[in-house]
């Protein structure tokens, strides 16, 4: 049994969260805190599909350029190769759940921003 009080903790981007729920060769699933005004570095990864699911709040999610805005219980999937950046907008902190298989850590290229429109 895992919860995110013993689960493994790590920070990010200063000041967001990271909790490694499962973290196995195949299969990764970490729950997230992103404060308002954040966003991860716009990426792609070469093997990992990624699932990204909101727990609370609203989570901004670009992918390949088009932009979902997820609430409460809603996810989108982001399969190997497609660019893509979380980003909370809103007034107050997103809490969602990553699902990577295989697991995503050392499968990233930086990408540079889309070009506005």
């Amino acid at each position: 049994m895992i919860s995110r009080a013993s689960a493994e903790h790590y920070t990010w981007g200063g000041d967001c969260d990271g909790w490694h729920l499962v973290r196995t060769a195949a299969l990764s699933v970490i729950q997230e805190r992103m404060p308002p005004g954040r966003a991860e570095v716009r990426h792609a990864h070469g093997q990992a599909r990624q699932f990204f699911f909101v727990l609370s709040g609203v989570l901004t999610l670009e992918v390949d350029g088009v932009v979902h805005v997820l609430g409460v219980q809603e996810g989108v999937e982001v399969p190997p190769g497609a660019a893509h950046q979380a980003r909370n907008v809103s007034a107050g902190p997103v809490e969602f759940l990553v699902t990577s298989q295989p697991p995503a850590h050392g499968d990233r290229v930086v990408l540079a921003e889309p070009p506005s429109s």
